[in-house]
């Protein structure tokens, strides 16, 4: 009994709230990018090759930001374009 009185005020914290992270700010918000053109899509593609590569170093070969890598990456993902390798590294499907 001793142990869940002790324990009581720990029940009471919120686990999940954490005051330093922001909420997004949703449509028009001034921190979102904007999504990737097809010239930034072409970049990528052409960073890309059957070789498995690190996405950190498409990241720094292209010079762009890592979440625009990403989403492309994924959208080439989703289309059966892309073959992802252990380690992190992801080469361009051919054929």
């Amino acid at each position: 009994a001793d142990v869940l009185e002790a324990l009581a005020p720990l029940a009471q914290i919120d686990l999940f709230f954490d005051p330093a992270v922001e909420e997004p700010l949703g449509e028009g918000g001034s921190d979102m990018l904007p999504p990737p053109d097809d010239d930034v899509r072409a970049l990528i593609a052409s960073a890309l090759g059957p070789t498995p590569v690190e996405i950190d170093d498409i990241i720094r070969h292209t010079g762009l930001p890592a979440a625009s890598v990403y989403l492309v990456l994924l959208e080439l993902d989703l289309a059966g374009r892309l073959h992802r390798h252990p380690g992190g590294m992801v080469s361009l499907a051919m054929g």
